[in-house]
């Protein structure tokens, strides 16, 4: 009994030309998640090249101004681009999805779907006349209604103080404006 040789002459001549080619095919095939971290690093490059090249007025924002973000999210993908292409070089693979508990045989929600949307439109209708922290605790009240949260006791509570925290940290901590309507008026 005779076992095949791994030398690419013996084949004949000519049999080996394909074989860096395929070999190359073959390594990409195995690290192809390092097509991931091209992508990550093409978008934090953007990020932080557009962030950098912002014209921004520092005198008049303060500490943490309109670059702060984009900076701290290029830099991070930057990160995990170079982290995810390390562990990829040294052999690491993602393991494939088993799958969602999602019954595919099911028609879609469009209830949900419509109350959503509506639920949205609505805030972005009343954010001018009633301000942010009316219209953002309607937005979070009925986003929560309509993702099937029953409880009238608790939601619209917790909808107004995530509303009105949201509006004091982007309206007095980072500077940006928000319409605070007449309730903001009266306060």
């Amino acid at each position: 009994m005779t076992t095949p040789t791994t030398d690419p002459g013996a084949a004949g001549p000519g049999a080996g030309a394909g074989e860096p080619a395929a070999g190359r095919r073959s390594w990409l095939r195995e690290h192809s998640e390092l097509g991931v971290c091209v992508l990550l690093s093409a978008l934090g490059v953007l990020l932080l090249t557009d962030a950098l090249t912002m014209d921004v007025d520092i005198a008049q924002r303060g500490p943490v101004g309109p670059r702060t973000v984009p900076v701290v999210v290029g830099g991070g993908l930057l990160v995990a681009a170079a982290l995810l292409a390390a562990d990829v070089l040294r052999g690491g693979r993602g393991r494939a999805e088993t799958g969602e508990d999602v019954d595919l045989s099911e028609p879609a929600d469009w209830r949900t779907v419509l109350l959503l949307t509506g639920v949205f439109l609505g805030a972005a209708v009343l954010i001018e006349p009633l301000g942010f922290p009316v219209a953002g605790a309607l937005l979070f009240w009925g986003a929560a209604f309509a993702l099937g949260s029953r409880r009238p006791d608790r939601d619209p509570l917790i909808a107004a103080v995530v509303s009105f925290v949201t509006y004091a940290v982007f309206d007095n901590l980072l500077g940006v404006p928000l319409p605070g309507g007449p309730l903001m008026g009266v306060l």
